[in-house]
Formats: C-alpha cells, structure tokens, sequence
C-alpha cells in the first residue's frame, strides 16, 4: 500500500474524473468522498486507516470488455 495516510486524504482535492479500476487510486473522487463521509461520523485515524482499503477494493466491479 502506498505510504499516504488515510487522515490525510480527508479534505483533500480529489482527481477531475474517476480512473473506475478495480482498485482505485488514492486520490479518485469515490475514494475521497467515501473517506468524508466516515471522517464526517467520527471516525478515528486508526478506524480510517482499516476502511481506506475496503473503500479502495471493489471485489464486485469487472471490466468492460
């Protein structure tokens, strides 16, 4: 996993148009208003960290052929 912080990523301005890979970036608009919404309901920096990777895997999402 990428050395950025989950806390960090709150707040921040998120990329113009979401990449929609599988895993997405840190910095994708979901990834980012996803991570508010929890910041937002109190969650603490430990709780962030554990929820960025399920907010960042989508196990259901596949490819467009």
């Amino acid at each position: 996993m990428s050395k950025t912080k989950a806390h960090e990523l709150v707040g921040s301005k998120p990329k113009k148009k979401c990449c929609r890979k599988k895993t997405r970036c840190m910095k994708c608009p979901v990834v980012i208003h996803k991570l508010n919404r929890l910041a937002a309901d109190g969650a603490s920096k430990k709780d962030l960290k554990k929820s960025l990777k399920s907010v960042r895997d989508n196990p259901n999402r596949t490819r467009a052929a």
